[in-house]
């Protein structure tokens, strides 16, 4: 029998590399990333096992040549950033919505049967049901990364009722691990290899409560995910089975990575023990679902953290020739 063609957009980034590892042995796989943020060393064990690369920008040019033949397409690709930059929300619309428009619109004409999409648990908003179920209502994200995670959640909605493609959305907790290029566990670790007496930590003490998720228990979720659902558009949460506060991580961090009695300088954030405007301050998913098709995280929060930690403390003291 031919291999099944599997197409990844962001597939040189951080969830995307870690996809195509998984299905290179048993799928034909194409990454598509335009190597702004993802990173074709990502990429280097799937490459070696005879996946491709097509470097694109989902923004330009017509996708459906890449996307012919298909039998599922990976949407990654994303501005993954919730804090706005000093470029404003332009690039988080552009890259959040009208590039996922553009995906699901070249999928259409390419008749790909089959689209799985990484979506975020901050499209809950600020959720007074903890942990939360994927049937909570209403969704009121308060950052325009959630927002715009949602309306791309949206048109996979309608793009499945309207046009017969089988639609699989997956919330994320904060996903963690090797190859992660932003978020607080590289953001702390950085820091820490620059100073490793003090620690600037957004927010007040002792911050956030959320749920960490390794990578690892994310691809497995999404395959699970995937063999569990039968209908046209099935939504699934992606978790771990507990939260920690941003004071247990940062002790973790610093555990991790051999340091104690390092300073912790909190910045006094937005207030509510928030880092920024548009940070959630309590976030647990509720697993159920997802769990009715035999999966379950291997990993708690800390153990996810401890894990990420490690790895990136490595790939910071690298030689560089190495």
């Amino acid at each position: 029998m031919a291999r099944p063609k599997v197409v990844i957009t962001g597939g040189a980034g951080f969830i995307g590399s870690h996809v195509a590892d998984a299905l290179v042995g048993e799928a034909d796989v194409v990454a598509i990333d335009h190597l702004k943020a993802g990173k074709r060393a990502n990429l280097a064990k799937a490459l070696k096992a005879g996946a491709t690369l097509v470097k694109r920008d989902l923004l330009r040019g017509d996708l459906r040549p890449i996307f012919r033949r298909a039998d599922v397409v990976y949407h990654f690709a994303a501005n993954p950033d919730v804090r706005l930059d000093r470029r404003g929300t332009k690039p988080t619309i552009d890259e959040n919505i009208v590039a996922t428009y553009r995906v699901l619109e070249a999928c259409r004409l390419a008749e790909v049967p089959r689209i799985v999409f990484a979506s975020t648990s901050t499209v809950y908003g600020e959720a007074k049901v903890v942990p939360t179920p994927e049937d909570y209502s209403p969704l009121e994200p308060i950052s325009v990364y959630g927002a715009s995670k949602l309306a791309g959640e949206a048109l996979l909605s309608a793009y499945a009722h309207t046009f017969g493609v089988q639609a699989f959305v997956f919330r994320l907790a904060n996903v963690v691990g090797g190859r992660s290029g932003h978020g607080v566990v590289v953001d702390f670790v950085r820091k820490l290899v620059r100073n490793p007496k003090r620690l600037e930590i957004l927010g007040s003490d002792p911050g956030t409560a959320k749920s960490y998720v390794h990578v690892d228990d994310v691809v497995t979720g999404m395959l699970a995910g995937q063999r569990g659902a039968s209908g046209p558009f099935s939504v699934y949460n992606v978790g771990s089975e507990d939260a920690i506060t941003v004071r247990a991580l940062a002790d973790a961090i610093c555990a991790e990575v051999g340091l104690r009695g390092v300073e912790y300088a909190w910045t006094g954030g937005a207030g509510g023990g928030r880092g920024w405007a548009g940070d959630v301050r309590t976030m647990q998913l509720a697993l159920d679902r997802l769990k009715r098709t035999g999966w379950r995280p291997r990993k708690s929060s800390e153990e996810a953290v401890r894990l990420a930690a490690r790895d990136a403390f490595s790939s910071m003291n690298k030689p560089r020739d190495a």
